[in-house]
């Protein structure tokens, strides 16, 4: 029996995602953002919580953490590097660590950017990948605790993964993270088909998430710095990638579109 997820909508634009082994009947949330949606979505498919996976400390991914943990006695797992802002933290891992869903065992990658200590769960297996709040749809985190190089750095990493992994990210931000990509790259084809999709999707109330890795890789601005288009069209010419990537964030910072 194959692997089932469930995406939870929380706050305003956030997501948990729940992960089910039918073999073992062992259930993950990745992330918490609130206990009350999570509990609910349990609820209506008779799963019982097994483990918190945590990407990083912002309160927007852990608030909901304690009340799953008291409710279900679930494991927290999370980045050693952010233990202490964790609650409830059972589980500290490090890059390369294995972390099991009963039969479904996922790789723990350290993306540090977004949050100096954030990591991702890659499960292989199932062709999935959990990238909280370092690689959104079209887009990725804003570097806040970290220069953008770092950032940078770890995308680069992330790029080197299958195309066919589904990537699930932190929040829902696709319409305006594609709408900034085709201000910096308005010929592509690809991610205008991309862009009338996720709009379409938003308003009949659906999620843009998952995104499969290959697609971002052709129509995501934010890991094509060292492609030389890319640069010319910022004008930054033959400038570093990390430079290039660092002038990419920037202009997302500020983008109104």
């Amino acid at each position: 029996m194959s692997v089932e997820i469930r995406i939870i909508p929380c706050l305003s634009d956030n997501y948990a995602v729940l992960l089910h082994d039918p073999a073992t009947e062992a259930t993950a949330v990745i992330d918490a953002p609130e206990a009350t949606p999570i509990l609910e979505a349990l609820d209506r498919e008779g799963w019982h919580l097994t483990h918190i996976l945590v990407t990083h400390h912002h309160a927007d991914h852990v608030d909901g953490v304690l009340a799953l943990k008291g409710q279900y006695g679930a494991t927290v797992v999370g980045p050693k590097r952010e233990a202490a802002g964790i609650p409830g933290i059972d589980v500290e891992v490090v890059d390369g660590d294995p972390v099991a869903v009963g039969s479904l065992i996922s790789r723990v990658m350290e993306t540090p950017g977004h949050t100096a200590g954030h990591i991702v769960y890659l499960f292989e297996g199932e062709r999935l990948l959990f990238a909280g709040d370092t690689l959104f749809v079209m887009g990725c985190g804003r570097p806040i605790e970290c220069d953008p190089p770092v950032l940078w750095h770890s995308l680069v990493r992330l790029r080197t993964l299958p195309d066919d992994l589904a990537v699930y990210c932190g929040h829902e931000y696709t319409v305006a993270n594609g709408k900034f990509a085709l201000s910096v790259d308005p010929e592509n084809g690809a991610l205008l088909g991309r862009v009338a999709e996720a709009e379409a999707a938003r308003k009949l109330g659906q999620p843009t998430i998952p995104a499969l890795l290959g697609d971002e890789k052709l129509t995501n601005p934010f890991l094509r710095a060292d492609d030389p288009a890319m640069a010319e069209r910022l004008g930054l010419g033959e400038s570093d990638p990390a430079a290039v990537f660092t002038e990419l964030r920037a202009r997302k910072n500020v983008f109104r579109g």
